[in-house]
């Protein structure tokens, strides 16, 4: 698919990309578990305190932190045992969520490798900011291609990262998998 005909990988173009992402049939959850622990979902899915706890979810990423986003925060879950990583981002092709892919990933691999954590990754609906910041965990410390990402995580979840996140996840896959510099 995206070899450029000298049978190196390179990071295919945006509307190569965008054909990957909605391939799940019928509507996305509230949350979908889309690796073996890590979980995507919307703002109700994070507000559900309860529904949490039921599926042991020990960890959440809010990708659409802060007082005019989705205001939840380390105190609203204060009663329970979950930890808690605010991202106050904006789900505008303009907004650079690239400072925050090494952050992110770095919350999703201490959760995955805890003993029983789960992690739900969630912005307001479930399809850019949450699943860009996924992308860019399973790209750095699964070693995966962007493409190899977009394929693992759209068989579970249907995604949509906006056109800047999508730029942004295509330079990461270039200096990650076309330099040879990984972890």
């Amino acid at each position: 698919m995206a070899n450029g005909g000298n049978g190196r990988y390179q990071t295919p173009p945006a509307s190569e990309l965008q054909r990957l992402l909605w391939v799940k049939p019928g509507a996305s959850g509230h949350l979908d578990e889309v690796r073996p622990g890590i979980y995507i979902g919307d703002m109700y899915a994070a507000k559900d305190k309860h529904l949490l706890q039921s599926l042991n979810i020990t960890f959440v990423l809010n990708a659409a932190h802060g007082k005019f986003s989705v205001n939840t925060g380390a105190s609203f879950y204060r009663d329970t045992k979950i930890s808690y990583h605010g991202v106050e981002a904006f789900d505008m092709p303009s907004f650079d969520l690239s400072p925050f892919f090494y952050s992110a990933a770095k919350f999703i691999k201490t959760a995955t490798s805890t003993p029983g954590g789960k992690v739900l990754v969630h912005c307001a609906m479930g399809l850019s900011r949450s699943s860009t910041l996924v992308l860019a965990y399973l790209m750095i410390h699964e070693g995966m291609t962007l493409v190899e990402a977009i394929k693992a995580v759209a068989q579970h979840r249907n995604i949509c990262p906006n056109s800047g996140f999508m730029e942004q996840l295509r330079e990461l896959d270039k200096t990650l998998h076309c330099h040879g510099i990984g972890l």
